[in-house]
């Protein structure tokens, strides 16, 4: 049945693609950054001499959000262990909060308490070295009357592969490992920069964040290209059989259908690791964390009927040319709305716009933060951009995502296995 619209640590790479120049591995343990020789950022960020397309103007919003003065905390929820990298919600009256490990295991936390058995397990087959695990959750939207919720891992052999799987008719709490169905499987040709975000937006299309397929600077010219997935954000329809793998259908609406040389599942291009994205539930704007190369982290936002939007990878790193490094043709590029260098951190860690109730001084603020120094920061979600990250807070190193519970407050999650409640201090 067809859904109805819903509403480096210096020399070593961290595991969510953060920038090196060649290398990308995890630390066995978080540690602190070392500094880095890049400028740091002063003012607004320079953007190219293009204005974003008319599609990129936000709507008008009511919210008068400021960071000044604003400090934020982590208050610990719960402890999850195989290495959380992602979290969601049912949105189902339920209450819980699913979490996805790097080891390959969904964990179910109810009332701020971890379950003891898994909501579902495919550690046999997921590959976990590096940058490689289960990355990515994602709930349908008619969940629980459409039951599926969607995974996406590397497999043994370190591709990538989106799969769906059903709940278990006889325990709400549990998948059927049995109902598997693989929606998308990409040929990985480096172990790095496999993106890993699943979403649904808000017709209820789903989307899958794909890195530049690894090795520094794109070697591939995968951000560019328009006959690959890698390097792009895709869109799909799960419920309409009629793509090239016959398990999930292109929407007509996707802006490269039908264009010579072109794949009909790109959505967005330009991109070399969206390691978390998301949409605000309030406006539908897709925002976009996507991890820099050796000087530049950025934050992309595609308002919400945006498509077909370049955000520059390999051209540029960041609001700064890349390749080659200076009088890049900026024509047609959407610039970041915010960027911070690597003298403040090594990997972004794309964040979510807050509309939950219990921090009023939150409310249409984005916040996301750096892995390896745990610097968090907040912009406003509406305006015209670019502008400047104000620095909000602090906390360990290892921040792997953040999410939303039913009610819209915010969770993070840490590599070493800390869930914890991102609170505004009095």
């Amino acid at each position: 049945m067809h859904r109805s619209a819903i509403a480096r640590i210096a020399a070593v790479t961290v595991l969510v693609g953060g920038c090196t120049s060649g290398l990308d591995r995890p630390p066995t343990t978080p540690g602190p950054a070392s500094p880095r020789s890049s400028p740091a950022l002063s003012g607004s960020p320079a953007a190219p001499t293009t204005n974003p397309p008319p599609s990129q103007t936000p709507a008008a919003s009511a919210e008068r959000f400021s960071a000044a003065g604003l400090r934020l905390a982590f208050e610990t929820v719960a402890t999850v262990p195989g290495g959380p990298l992602a979290i969601t919600s049912t949105r189902d009256g339920s209450g819980r909060v699913l979490v996805a490990t790097k080891d390959g295991q969904v964990r179910i936390l109810r009332d701020g308490k971890l379950e003891p058995d898994p909501m579902l397990d495919i550690s046999g087959l997921v590959s976990k070295g590096g940058e490689q695990g289960l990355l990515g959750i994602a709930v349908d939207p008619d969940f629980p009357v459409d039951p599926r919720i969607i995974v996406d891992y590397t497999d043994v052999n370190g591709n990538t592969v989106v799969a769906s799987y059903r709940l278990d008719a006889a325990n709400p709490d549990r998948l059927d490992p049995g109902s598997a169905v693989e929606i998308l499987t990409v040929d990985q040709p480096f172990a790095n920069h496999n993106g890993g975000s699943v979403v649904f937006d808000p017709d209820g299309m789903l989307l899958v964040g794909l890195g530049d397929g690894g090795g520094a600077g794109d070697p591939l010219e995968a951000g560019e290209r328009l006959d690959t997935l890698l390097g792009k954000i895709l869109r799909v329809d799960i419920d309409s059989a009629g793509g090239s793998r016959g398990r999930y259908g292109i929407p007509a609406d996707n802006p490269f259908v039908g264009r010579a040389g072109a794949l009909g599942e790109i959505l967005f291009t330009g991109l070399r690791n969206p390691w978390r994205i998301g949409f605000d539930r309030a406006t539908g704007d897709l925002w976009i964390g996507d991890v820099g190369q050796d000087a530049w982290e950025e934050i992309d936002v595609a308002r919400r009927g945006s498509a077909g939007l370049d955000f520059g990878w390999d051209r540029m790193e960041g609001a700064h040319c890349f390749e080659p490094a200076t009088g890049c043709a900026t024509a047609g590029l959407t610039p970041p709305v915010t960027e911070y260098g690597h003298d403040l951190g090594c990997t972004v860690i794309g964040g979510t716009v807050y509309r939950g109730t219990a921090q009023p001084r939150l409310v249409g603020g984005y916040v996301f933060g750096d892995y390896c120094t745990g610097r968090l920061w907040a912009i406003p979600a509406a305006g015209d951009g670019p502008v400047a990250p104000s620095l909000v807070g602090q906390v360990p190193s290892g921040l792997a995502a953040f999410g939303e519970d039913e009610a819209g407050e915010l969770l993070a999650a840490n590599l070493d296995g800390t869930i914890s409640r991102v609170l505004v201090q009095p």
